[in-house]
């Protein structure tokens, strides 16, 4: 912990700045304001590196915003807490997470919805409630928040409805998955679709999103699980998180995805995931899903105005579903903590998603394995 007497003072630490589109990162110091109320200061321990920071790193245009500290999978200790702060203190370890969960709107009080009312998901530059920063270099320029939880420095500021208290006795490079990828596909599989058990289930897309669907639908139960991938080499890495079928997408013999899909399954699979962002591949899965009962769900982050292209007769007549599924569906405060047990109780797999682990000032390093196709998921770890 943070001595004492940082409490309600500003903090110098260091901090990775992406100071350019693409550029690589520049570990530099700057100042971290105290807590304003609803909201913690969060001393991080490690956090992971996600394809959704790599996706804003390279954006020239809003919302990609410049400088800015990236990062939003990560684990860290309270070091204070703003006016109206009661969930957690000085001490407790937590995940900050992109997606709210103020507990007190009609979404986040229903079995069904995680997409909060009050403080709702958007692409925005700054704290949720305040449309402020509380970063600025050492020169007194503000520098922008990214997902509500920018984790690539030693300290930042979160708001308590982003704030997710965890067992302190798991391993952080583990726990840190669970901010967003890892929670995401296996919520997807858990709490958007449910899948049932002895089902089948079709992946299009197997990097770290798509593998985490896999091991969702394992731990749900389903008998059979396709993945779908230009890279062959997919196959070998999913047989870990379930995965016990393989199509080959580059060598589709002339027949579409969607087709493939439903002569293996003979007339479909009962779910269909588009896990890469690409609309063209959503309708495939739409394709690939049976009729009468199958559900098509979409964790793909897609470019900005991409537009579906869907039959509307094959729409009424085939009862099937299309939904999409922000951070897997999942309630942050209470379904983060009921992952991390399947973990600890050796049910979910995470550890073998870390594929790769360095030090904060190796940080580019990680950029460059994730950009490579070498990594799944990189640790960040801030001090060894």
């Amino acid at each position: 912990m943070s001595p004492s007497g940082t409490v309600g003072k500003p903090i110098r630490c260091r901090a990775a700045v992406g100071r350019e589109p693409g550029a690589p990162l520049v570990i530099e110091e700057v100042v971290v304001a105290p807590p304003m109320p609803y909201e913690v200061r969060i001393r991080i321990i490690c956090a992971s590196l996600c394809h959704s920071d790599i996706t804003f790193w390279k954006m020239k245009d809003p919302p990609g915003y410049f400088p800015r500290i990236f990062g939003h999978e990560a684990v860290g200790v309270v070091e204070s807490v703003g006016e109206n702060v009661d969930e957690v203190s000085a001490g407790d370890v937590v995940i900050p997470t992109f997606m709210s969960d103020c507990g007190d709107c009609a979404d986040c009080k229903s079995s069904k919805s995680n997409l909060c009312s009050k403080l709702p998901f958007k692409l925005s530059p700054w704290m949720p409630r305040y449309e402020t920063s509380r970063f600025t270099d050492i020169k007194g320029e503000p520098l922008f928040h990214f997902l509500f939880v920018s984790s690539f420095t030693e300290y930042t500021v979160v708001d308590i409805a982003h704030v997710v208290k965890i067992d302190p006795t798991a391993p952080p490079n583990k726990a840190c998955l669970l901010g967003c990828g890892v929670s995401t596909g296996v919520g997807a599989a858990w709490r958007t679709a449910n899948v049932e058990a002895e089902s089948t289930v079709a992946i299009f897309g197997l990097g770290s999103i798509g593998l985490a669907v896999a091991e969702g639908a394992r731990l749900c139960g389903a008998t059979r699980i396709i993945g779908v991938d230009v890279n062959p080499r997919k196959f070998e890495i999913g047989k870990k998180f379930g995965v016990t079928d393989f199509v080959d997408a580059g060598k589709s013999g002339g027949k579409s995805l969607g087709q493939l899909i439903k002569d293996m399954t003979g007339g479909g699979a009962d779910y269909c995931f588009e896990c890469v962002g690409m609309s063209s591949l959503v309708e495939e899965a739409y394709a690939g899903c049976r009729k009468g009962w199958g559900k098509t769900v979409v964790l793909g982050v897609d470019r900005p105005g991409a537009q579906l292209s869907l039959n509307s007769s094959e729409v009424l007549h085939s009862g099937k579903s299309l939904m999409g599924s922000l951070f897997g569906g999942l309630k942050a405060k209470s379904d983060i903590p009921i992952l991390l047990k399947q973990y600890m109780d050796k049910e979910l797999q995470l550890d073998e998603f870390v594929t790769h682990e360095v030090n904060f000032e190796d940080i580019n390093k990680a950029f460059e394995l994730l950009l490579e196709g070498k990594s799944l998921r990189c640790v960040i770890w801030m001090r060894k």
